[in-house]
């Protein structure tokens, strides 16, 4: 498959590439890309499961080696929807569901890599970079990167606020070149990009692709 058809198939289907260029540019000088989707393990995997699910399928044929993160602590910063004990039976709740998903469309179960958030989230280097990026942040501006995907309530919490800033360090700590997420990720994927400069780290390529909405025509989770 050439640069070209590669990036064809990594474009097939997507709402926005954040960018064209920067993807293009990726594709020409690593021979395997690392991108990674993340799942706050909030609630059950649904039918919108399906629209990532085929798209990682075309990232896989593309030679793109696939992360998924589970986030776990991204789901108990969420407006207390979880416990601590609930997500991490969660985590392996969502690990099979997926595993068996991905199976059963024709993915390459070798070219996916599941990762708990807990599991790099606590280390030191990580927590260090945390204190960095949020040194630089301002409230307002972590709240309005997550505005789409935080349930804030009346009074915004300050793990609300924390949620941009670990998805942006989940880029640099997984090794990831692109992240991928739907268009309601649009704003963290945009504080990321210009917050990764801030504490010396390169920005990512960021996918998107659009959302299926549920019967009430909002998102579904």
């Amino acid at each position: 498959m050439t640069i070209e058809e590669r990036f064809n198939l990594i474009k097939r289907n997507t709402a926005e590439i954040l960018t064209d260029e920067e993807l293009m540019e990726l594709l020409k000088t690593k021979k395997e890309p690392v991108l990674y989707i993340g799942y706050a393990t909030t609630g059950r995997p649904h039918i919108g499961y399906m629209i990532p699910a085929t798209k990682i399928r075309d990232f896989v044929e593309a030679g793109i080696y696939v992360k998924i993160l589970l986030a776990d602590m991204h789901a108990f910063l969420d407006n207390m929807k979880s416990t601590l004990e609930l997500v991490d039976k969660r985590v392996e709740f969502y690990k099979h569901e997926l595993r068996e998903l991905y199976k059963a469309i024709g993915i390459d179960i070798s070219k996916i890599e599941f990762v708990k958030g807990s599991d790099f989230e606590l280390d030191k280097k990580y927590t260090l970079d945390v204190y960095k990026l949020a040194d630089v942040t301002t409230a307002e501006r972590a709240q309005h990167a997550a505005a789409e995907v935080v349930k804030f309530g009346e009074n915004p919490k300050l793990g609300g606020l924390l949620y941009p800033i670990l998805q942006t360090l989940d880029e640099e700590h997984l090794g990831s070149d692109i992240q991928y997420g739907g268009t309601d990720q649009r704003k963290i994927f945009g504080f990321a990009r210009e917050s990764h400069p801030k504490i010396g780290q390169k920005k990512r390529v960021e996918i998107m692709t659009p959302m299926l909405p549920g019967i009430s025509g909002r998102k579904m989770s």
